[in-house]
């Protein structure tokens, strides 16, 4: 094997490429990534670059080593596995030995063809965009009441808007169990924020737009309009190719997808039980998925890996971190501090799984990850 092409500047594409070096392979290595940026984190963009407490460039990774060539402003529209190439937008071919698919996903979109003024947050365009939009506004509609879109409210309340969020469920309920996510609801709604349940889901209104509809009779207008309503994994360029896709590319538990092909990141799925596919789209599950799809690519029985279900999460005053496999049910045990105060380590156990969450409780990542294992 002479060369390997990374389709895609994600960090998952990033830490592959780096561990390929770190393990000693010394083969020419290309990134591929369709954004003009050089690559960079998400994490901080709902959080300190649309709060704008972080510049845009507190964001971007730690460069490569110098004998990785980076390719920005490309993007893969087909793949060739008999021939082994990647085709670019541009109809160039670019060959390659081993492949690794770190193409993300993008955010779902509900504005009509053609319809303008509909918001997200993936790239740093789309932060640096929804910031600019903040100058003048008065009032914001944010359609999705995830771990996104919440944070996205709570950085708008934090530039004096008034926020309305809009979701088929009640806000984090299936994600965190009733529990964490009346703590949270209560703080967004002491901060002022409204919330209004739409089960029927919602049609944005105007051109640009300018609100949603939420049913029969019920339109809402604000000055700016945000979705968070989850996202699509990046597959469509992979459709002619013979690669196992359901819901994402399907890896195994090294990340291998097919013989010289590997995958992590949002666009990797796993097969959890017969006929059931499911990503883990964490920062920290990219990393580790980058790690394990570089070392697969050189050693065909290196071990499994292990997902990494830890992530975290500021919102209304609320700093949370989360290790362990959601949701959550029940209440928790208090582990230390104490929950009234918002500041508190908190454990749940169901059956041999172990959840430990820190709200505003400062504790090593390492040690709260150790508590799943207990």
């Amino acid at each position: 094997m002479n060369n390997v092409v990374i389709v895609g500047g994600s960090i998952a594409g990033v830490t592959a490429a780096g561990s390929l070096r770190a393990l000693g392979w010394t083969g020419e290595i290309t990134v591929l990534s369709d954004e003009h940026d050089p690559p960079y984190s998400r994490v901080p963009l709902s959080k300190g670059i649309l709060a704008g407490t972080e510049p845009a460039e507190s964001a971007v990774l730690p460069a490569l080593p110098d004998d990785v060539r980076v390719r920005t402003g490309v993007r893969a529209v087909r793949l060739h596995t008999e021939g082994k190439t990647v085709e670019l937008d541009n109809g160039e071919l670019v060959p390659y030995d081993g492949l690794i698919v770190a193409t993300g996903a993008r955010p779902r979109r509900l504005a009509e063809v053609g319809q303008t003024g509909e918001h997200v947050v993936r790239t740093l365009s789309d932060a640096e965009n929804i910031a600019s939009a903040v100058v003048g506004a008065r009032t914001a509609i944010v359609v999705g009441a995830g771990f996104l879109g919440m944070e996205v409210a709570s950085t708008l309340r934090h530039h004096g808007l008034d926020v309305t969020v809009i979701d088929r469920d009640p806000p984090l309920l299936r994600l965190l169990g009733p529990w964490l996510a009346d703590l949270i609801v209560g703080r967004a709604t002491a901060d002022g924020v409204r919330f209004i349940l739409a089960p029927n889901g919602v049609e944005l209104i105007g051109d640009p737009v300018r609100g949603v509809i939420t049913g029969p009779g019920e339109e809402h207008f604000a000055d700016l309009v945000v979705t968070a309503a989850g996202d699509l994994p990046n597959v469509e360029w992979l459709e002619s190719s013979g690669l196992p896709l359901a819901g994402g590319l399907v890896v195994d538990d090294r990340c291998v997808v097919a013989p010289g092909i590997v995958a992590a990141g949002d666009v990797a799925v796993r097969e959890v039980l017969p006929g059931l596919f499911r990503r883990t789209p964490h920062w920290t599950n990219a990393i580790v998925q980058g790690q394990a799809a570089a070392r697969a690519m050189l050693d065909s029985d290196t071990a499994p890996y292990e997902p990494d279900h830890y992530f975290w999460t500021e919102q209304f005053g609320l700093d949370i971190k989360i290790a362990g496999e959601l949701p959550l049910e029940g209440a928790p045990e208090v582990m230390a501090g104490d929950p009234d105060e918002l500041s508190a380590l908190l454990q749940w156990r169901r059956d041999d799984r172990i959840v430990a969450v820190a709200i505003n409780h400062r504790m090593p990542v390492a040690r709260l990850k150790a508590m799943t294992h207990a």
